[in-house]
């Protein structure tokens, strides 16, 4: 059979809207070597047509860099949580099912509300905080080593594929997941960030927090980015541990200095 009578045939889970039943619809797509699953969501977008031939509407889906930095294109691709854009069809069984994650709501087809990442981020406030806009000069200087291990940490893309693996992490909790402790790790390792380490310790204490990870290491075999996640698990389960024993050196210290006042 020549490559122009080739097929690439996808099954991919269809839903208007998030309060409707979700089903599957077939398509059949022109093969053509080296292609990724997002060009065949958008050779389906450019001809609407089911594989019996039917008019539809276009497949909705989430992409915008294609080049696995975005993270917004995760999915699941045959039963497995992955980037689409890497996600070569060459290497890939057929027919070739589409889902869309299932550890947050759907929008629409494979398009999904990721919003819950972003309110955990601010939870364990993963930022730097500066003091105005002014130069501040040159920033303290740290090994090569400590660059590179805070170089992967900083590749997180905020996809979610360790979300939808993690058996802990459901629609009905409040459990923040791998990618948001270790971003708590990258930013306590910052020279500036460490300044309010425990603020984001505390926040990994709270409800939600790291005492609700069952230590699966799904995340880790997932992760688009190969981040060292359940690295980051140990090194703040550690940080945690700390903060807890100075909480309570400093809470004897407050209670002792009470004490001692005039009578």
């Amino acid at each position: 059979m020549s490559t122009n009578d080739r097929f690439v045939h996808l099954k991919i889970w269809r839903q208007e809207s998030p309060t409707q039943a979700g089903y599957f619809e077939e398509f059949k797509v022109p093969y053509k070597k080296g292609a990724n699953v997002i060009s065949c969501l958008m050779e389906i977008q450019r001809n609407p047509v089911n594989a019996q031939g039917q008019k539809t509407t276009p497949v909705n889906w989430d992409s915008n860099c294609l080049e696995e930095v975005c993270g917004s294109c995760a999915m699941n691709i045959n039963g497995r949580v992955r980037m689409a854009c890497s996600a070569l069809i060459d290497k890939l069984e057929q027919p070739i099912t589409l889902e869309p994650l299932k550890k947050f709501p759907v929008t629409r087809d494979l398009a999904v509300d990721r919003n819950r990442m972003f309110e955990d981020l601010k939870k364990v406030k993963a930022w730097i905080a500066l003091d105005g806009t002014h130069n501040l000069g040159p920033g303290p200087r740290y090994s090569p080593k400590v660059q590179a291990e805070r170089y992967v940490l900083s590749t997180c893309m905020t996809c979610g594929c360790c979300l939808e693996a993690c058996p802990q992490y459901t629609r009905d909790n409040d459990f923040v997941g791998a990618f948001a402790i270790s971003q708590v790790r990258l930013f306590n390792s910052h020279p500036t960030g460490a300044f309010n380490a425990a603020d984001r310790n505390h926040a990994l204490m709270g409800e939600g927090g790291i005492q609700d990870c069952g230590k699966a290491q799904n995340c880790v075999r997932v992760c688009p980015k190969e981040i060292p996640l359940t690295t980051s698990i140990m090194r703040m389960n550690r940080a945690v541990t700390v903060q807890t024993v100075k909480d309570l050196f400093m809470k004897d210290e407050g209670e002792e200095a009470g004490h001692s006042g005039p009578a």
